[in-house]
């Protein structure tokens, strides 16, 4: 991996430096061994690249670009990441856990998509136009105007461990495309990964100051989000650390962008196809090890179809292939970190002790004892208030809660402080009709389709403020400016 893609570094208008601050250790989730040591970038070198990307979107070379300039650099760029699709999805099994059956797709082919949907935004602009003229206004006197979309400034892109290239792709390419400079802060929990990604940013041509790459502990994302110089905060992860975001950027009046968690409900109308709801389902909140913000956890059954859904889930989960991310056949690689583990093992032991059910799971599977694997579970018994229901818990474990009648789905589903992403399963147009009732950013009908360039993410409450992905996140990454002159 060195070898193809150097070693993970600090990218700072547009060099590679060894940070000055203490060293992070990247360990394989798989084996618990270490596989990087790495300076963390110091403060001053923070100060550096915030400054640099000051310089870049003030007067540097970057924003003479014109929006095809730029457009053809993220086209440049999605062509390495595709070129580089094996050593992508190595890095992300080995540093991350994702396994190599479905690294691909989700640290590259989506990347790639949304990187070159936001290139030709660039090129087109955004729906409206930079420019937008408006009709003549007559009062008092005959006027002209129009609006002009301007780059917001130096953005702060903020991402989490579970799908940083994906994350960089609704960032970092909706703000280059705007015409943005950045400020990229990863997890120290993915600096491999993420290096290897910027690299491509170096090999793709973009100029100094345009992107820059920083990491640490979280005095450093303190540093980056509190600099006057940032004009915009995007930032992924949990709600308790969006909260600190928003806190820290509000004494310098910046704009803030928030994607947080979610306990998304997954509702099975009366009716459904068990046999064809119940893989889906299962498989929605097991990717990836169930490290996915839009991972529906809560599943919503009919209390007549409860025992049936139950016992399939369960057969199903029994026979999910656990194990080295690299193995072809792995579904369900290991969680991130051992205290990731025993933070989700304390919600498990919670439930149970206040009576809940594990029809399946709910250990560590024999057999995978260097790694932080944890068996896929199903949880029950449980009413839809209780902690295991309510709280995200980045892991392979679902919640299965029965229902009354439609109007008590209704009610299950929307009891929940995030409101992400939901899924419903039943015949089309009742399923379209349910999901109208839901309070969720993101609604799919009997699993959706894949993931689409051109449409936002997000959602309301503790799930975030704003939206990434098509053009809604694009436009987050604007600023209007009325014109107006008399005729």
């Amino acid at each position: 991996m060195t070898a193809l893609m150097g070693a993970a570094a600090s990218y700072v208008d547009g060099r590679w430096v060894v940070g000055d601050g203490e060293p992070i250790t990247s360990i394989n989730p798989t084996t618990g061994r270490q596989l990087a040591l790495t300076p963390s970038t110091g403060p001053a070198q923070v100060a550096a690249a915030v400054s640099a990307a000051r310089r870049a979107f003030d007067g540097g070379e970057w924003r003479r670009l014109s929006p095809a300039d730029r457009g053809a650099l993220l086209h440049r760029l999605a062509d390495l990441l595709v070129e580089r699709r094996d050593v992508i999805a190595h890095l992300a099994a080995i540093e991350v856990g994702t396994p190599i059956s479905s690294a691909t797709t989700l640290h590259v082919d989506l990347p790639a998509k949304f990187f070159r949907w936001f290139a030709d935004a660039a090129i087109r602009g955004p729906r409206d136009g930079y420019e937008q003229p408006l009709p003549l206004d007559h009062d008092p006197i005959t006027s002209s105007g129009m609006l002009v979309r301007e780059p917001v400034g130096v953005v702060a892109a903020i991402v989490a461990y579970n799908v940083p290239v994906m994350m960089c792709a609704y960032k970092l390419g909706a703000a280059l495309a705007a015409g943005c400079s950045t400020v990229l802060v990863t997890s120290p929990r993915a600096i491999l990964l993420t290096t290897a990604v910027v690299r491509m940013f170096e090999e793709a041509g973009f100029p100094s100051g345009a992107v820059n790459l920083v990491f640490g502990p979280p005095g450093t994302t303190t540093l980056v989000v509190e600099s006057p110089e940032v004009d915009m905060v995007s930032f992924t992860g949990s709600a308790a650390v969006g909260s600190k975001i928003l806190a820290l950027a509000a004494p310098t009046i910046k704009k803030v962008v928030l994607e947080l968690g979610g306990k998304s409900p997954n509702i099975v109308l009366p009716g459904t196809d068990l046999e064809r709801a119940v893989p889906a389902s299962v498989l929605r909140f097991t990717r990836n090890s169930g490290q996915a913000c839009g991972a529906t956890t809560r599943t919503l059954v009919p209390q007549a179809d409860f025992d049936e859904y139950v016992e399939r889930s369960a057969a199903f989960l029994r026979g999910l292939p656990i194990g080295d991310p690299l193995a072809p056949d792995t579904v369900l690689g290991p969680l991130i970190t051992g205290e990731h583990r025993a933070k989700v093992e304390g919600f498990l032991s919670r439930a149970a002790e206040s009576g809940a059910q594990l029809p399946v799971g709910g250990g560590r599977p024999a057999g995978l004892d260097a790694g932080f694997f944890l068996e896929a579970t199903l949880v029950t018994d449980v009413s839809n208030a209780a902690e295991i229901a309510q709280e995200e818990l980045f892991a392979p474990v679902g919640v299965v809660l029965p229902y009354t009648d439609l109007d008590d789905a209704v009610r299950l589903a929307n009891d929940a402080k995030y409101a992400l992403n939901a899924n419903v399963w039943g015949p089309t147009a009742e399923a379209v009709a349910f999901g109208r009732r839901i309070r969720s950013g993101t609604v799919t009908i009997n699993g959706g389709g894949g993931m689409r360039a051109d449409a936002p993410w997000g959602g309301p409450g503790y799930s975030g403020i704003g939206r990434e992905g098509g053009e809604e996140g694009l436009r987050e990454f604007f600023e209007i400016k009325h014109m107006q002159w008399p005729l």
